[in-house]
This record gives C-alpha cells, structure tokens and sequence, in this order.
C-alpha cells in the first residue's frame, strides 16, 4: 500500500518463548530522495542568507575589487558558522543520495538486462552518480579559502559527472517512455529533458561570467556568475526529484538482526 512521503511505520514482533521477533521499519522512497534535495537546499539557502547578511563583505569580495551583490557558493559555505551548517546538511544526505543511486541502477539492470546499449549505460550512471557524490562531498569538505586547488577540482567533478549522468539518465528514460504506456514514466522523461537543458544553459552562462569576471573585472558579472551558480544547483535538485515519480509506490524497509533470550 502506497505511503506518504514522510511516513514511517515501525512493526515490533511479540516476544515468543524467549525469541524476540526483529524490529522492522519502513520508510517511504519518496522520504529518501525528498532527503536528498531538502537537505542540500535548506543547507544552501541558510548559508547563503547567513553569508549575505552577517558576511556581505567578505562573501562578495574578489581580487577585482567592484561592486558585487551575491556571494558565490564557494564563498558562502567557506565562512564560519555557514561551512558547519552545509558539511551537516551534505553530509546527512549522502548515504539516502547513494541510495537513490543504487536503486537506479538496480532498476535499469532488471529493466535492461538483454539491452545494449542501455545495459552498460546502467552501470555508467552508477558510476558517474558515484563521482558527482564524490565531488560534492569534496568540494564541501575542502573549503575554497583552506585548499582552492581540491576545491575547484571537486567543482569540476562534481559539474562534469552530474551532466553526464543527467544525460545518459535521460537516453535510458527516452527507451523506457518509448516501451511503456504508463502517462508518469512520459512524464518523467519530459521533465528530466528540461532540467538537463536548463542545466546547460545555466552551466555556459555561469562560465561565461565567471571568464568575464576574470578577465575584465566588470561590475556585477560576479553577482551574475553567482546567480547562474544557484541555478545549476536548483535545476540539479529538480532532476534529482523527478525520482519522486518514478519510485513513488516503493519502500525502504529496515530489520533488526533479532537475538535469542535464552534463560
């Protein structure tokens, strides 16, 4: 039976002749990729607003010196208390985030066991889904003013993979919308293709500021480079949702390891 989204339900097993039945939990699959957007977005939302009202200085300032009225994400979660607040967040979704992953990938394998192309592609998006987990929790946990080196390094990771595997996701759903009448797998294949080309867009824009920041020094550019950063973010997590339709009906369940009581 279908849950809500943030439903748990936990069964305990009667006590029978000593034996303790284990303790079962189950959470709705929604409640885990929901985890897996919420957390990063509550995180990046708080630090930016902390960073802007506490930090305006330092979180907008560059080697420029113009007028800037956004601070980058670099810079917002770098500054104390803010780098506390996003590693909690980021770190508190990895393991639902890998989750999400696996259960992807377990997915396409059952679907596409007899397929090629979409057979290897399966395992790609594993692997890139891997690495742009990787390059997030990098980037998180080496600060741009501790290691700016590590730090751009897991930027990149962390850009490169999400659009591969946002693309390879979108040619796996493209043959399943092409083998199924189901209206939700139309729709999530729809939704997906626009997330992955807003994400894009908002990728070229983002470099293009960020080189004409660079290299001319222009008032605001900065400011633009930060607000195109933002929606790479936002527009990431909005594909990452559309996991809400394509699992809604499946459950996370926990056990026990019950022991015997012996007296």
């Amino acid at each position: 039976m279908p849950m809500h989204a943030a439903e748990v339900r936990m069964i305990q097993g009667s006590n029978i002749f000593g034996h303790e039945r284990p303790l079962v939990v189950t959470v709705s699959f929604c409640s885990c990729v929901l985890a897996t957007v919420c957390l990063p977005l509550l995180g990046l939302v708080t630090c930016v607003f902390i960073s802007s009202t506490f930090h305006f200085e330092d979180a907008t300032g560059t080697h420029c010196q113009v007028p800037n009225y956004l601070p980058s994400i670099s810079a917002s979660i770098s500054l104390s208390p803010e780098c506390y607040i996003w590693r909690f967040c980021i770190g508190l979704h990895s393991a639902p985030r890998l989750l999400v992953s696996y259960t992807y990938f377990k997915f396409y394998k059952t679907r596409f066991s007899s397929r090629f192309p979409e057979s290897s592609l399966s395992s790609l998006t594993l692997v890139f889904s891997i690495f742009e987990n990787l390059g997030l929790l990098l980037l998180t946990y080496v600060s741009s003013s501790e290691t700016y080196f590590v730090h751009k390094e897991g930027f990149v990771l962390f850009i490169v993979s999400s659009l591969i595997n946002m693309l390879i996701t979108c040619r796996l759903w493209r043959a399943i919308k092409d083998s199924s009448l189901s209206p939700e797998d139309a729709m999530s294949h729809h939704w997906k293709v626009r997330f992955l080309l807003l994400n894009v867009c908002f990728c070229a824009f983002a470099g293009f500021f960020y080189w004409k920041h660079n290299m001319y020094c222009q008032s605001g550019s900065y400011t633009l480079f930060a607000l195109f950063e933002y929606l790479i973010v936002f527009s990431n997590m909005a594909f990452h949702l559309t996991a809400v339709w394509d699992f809604k009906s499946q459950e996370v369940m926990v056990v026990s390891s019950s022991e015997d009581k012996d007296f």
